[in-house]
């Protein structure tokens, strides 16, 4: 009657034996066909095997993953207001300062115009609005939004300079902290006041040294745009204005 319980004892002995050696064979295969990017010692397995049990385990008793798909940083907004008299280019400025793409003929702005710009982790938002006399009205609206207030002169308008000078300062007298970026526009034309003639007909010299003032030489067209005048140059100035902190 022994035998019987020594058989049974050695069928428990083999078929434990027959299961750690199935185990170790299933641990070997799982080394194998992970690649050698996970590494083969007994330490990277047992942490890939210790990952793979969190990435099974149920929601909320594992923390959330720390790998994250990266998020585009947020850029900082900023208003140009852009105005002038009717007929001064503010379009053809706005154009040639988001695209270097020749234009015939750009159409005069009759109410509003605007254009966003995203440069150098800024948000430009230029907005335009018409220079007729019955828009003028609205420029004051727009002047609380505005970080940056750009003025366009025909400098070739000599009739016209007066109102010019008149328009300008009353907006600066609402805002009298705004940045202002005087243009002396259609530069190309041979009968242009310079920019030191318009500086005494806008009466510049009577604003407040605390304002930031800018006055340039422009040309708003594709022919001028690897010239002096170009308002190529007028992009680069707002763009190191806005980026102050």
């Amino acid at each position: 009657m022994a035998l019987p319980g020594a058989l049974r004892d050695l069928t428990l002995a083999l078929g434990a034996a027959v299961a750690a050696v199935a185990s170790l064979l299933f641990i070997a295969w799982k080394i194998y066909f992970r690649g050698t990017g996970t590494g083969t010692d007994w330490g990277g397995w047992w942490e890939q095997e210790l990952r793979e049990l969190r990435d099974r385990a149920p929601p909320g008793d594992a923390p959330p993953p720390t790998l994250c798909p990266p998020v585009p940083p947020q850029l900082d907004w900023r208003q140009v207001l852009v105005l002038g008299l009717d007929g001064a280019g503010k379009s053809s400025v706005l154009h040639y300062i988001c695209s270097q793409t020749a234009r015939d003929h750009i159409a005069p702005t009759y109410g509003f115009n605007s254009a966003q710009l995203s440069v150098e982790g800024l948000e430009m938002d230029l907005l335009e609005v018409g220079g007729s006399q019955n828009l003028r009205a609205y420029w004051p609206h727009y002047l609380s939004q505005a970080h940056v207030l750009v003025f366009v002169v025909d400098s070739v308008d000599r009739s016209r300079l007066l109102t010019a000078r008149q328009e300008l300062h009353t907006l600066l007298a609402a805002e009298p902290q705004l940045p202002l970026v005087v243009l002396a526009n259609k530069q190309d034309k041979s009968d242009a006041l310079s920019t030191a003639e318009l500086r005494e007909e806008l009466a510049l010299h009577m604003l407040s040294r605390q304002r930031e003032l800018f006055l340039l030489p422009t040309s708003a067209t594709w022919a001028s745009l690897s010239t002096t005048t170009s308002v190529l140059h007028v992009k680069n100035l707002l763009v190191t204005l806005l980026s102050q902190p």
